[in-house]
């Protein structure tokens, strides 16, 4: 049986989504699973777990890209022993690569370290234009969103709401309307 599993980040990734999609149908994939969640949050990642769980001894999981199936190598190489316990292959079709062969196991592993390389490379440069442009004083942060919330927080108290249901209210943290009530860095 041939399984695919498609994955976007977020739900606003309608067209990302669809394109992984066609794509599976297009490679004969009998049964899709499908999700809309962040790769860097493994445990909300059901989809993916249940498609593992799903396949068995002969079957092949099928995705679009390497990077819609993990982010790290440790994960992928996760992945990919869990389908070799149960007797399946991975097959990434934009890189043409199927682990039921030796060099396509070869090539995950590699591709997979040159990913992690490369996210690690983008989040140093990105740590280091913050740096540079807190030096110059350009850098300011993202806006607080308490703050920006403190008269409908004082509302809300004012009309008898209790902190933890303003807070949910107001999608803040408690903390922060404890901060407000009390007239102090609403920003933290």
């Amino acid at each position: 049986m041939i399984v695919g599993y498609a994955r976007t980040s977020t739900t606003e990734q309608e067209a990302g989504l669809s394109a992984q999609l066609r794509d599976l149908e297009a490679a004969g994939c009998d049964k899709v699973f499908r999700e809309q969640v962040s790769s860097v949050d493994r445990e909300a990642r059901r989809e993916l777990e249940a498609a593992i769980d799903y396949v068995r001894d002969g079957d092949t999981l099928i995705v679009t890209k390497l990077d819609r199936l993990a982010r790290s190598v440790p994960h992928l190489l996760e992945v990919i022993d869990g389908l070799k316990a149960k007797g399946a292959t991975l097959r990434i079709l934009a890189m043409d690569i199927d682990t039921g062969t030796p060099t396509g196991k070869l090539m995950v592993s590699v591709l997979g370290s040159v990913a992690a390389f490369e996210r690690e490379i983008m989040l140093e440069r990105q740590r280091e234009g913050i740096a540079k442009a807190k030096a110059e004083g350009k850098y300011k942060g993202r806006k607080p969103t308490a703050q920006a919330k403190s008269e409908e927080v004082l509302r809300l108290l004012g009309e008898g709401h209790g902190a933890t249901e303003v807070a949910k209210l107001t999608c803040i943290a408690r903390a922060s309307v404890y901060r407000i009530k009390n007239g102090g860095d609403a920003a933290r």
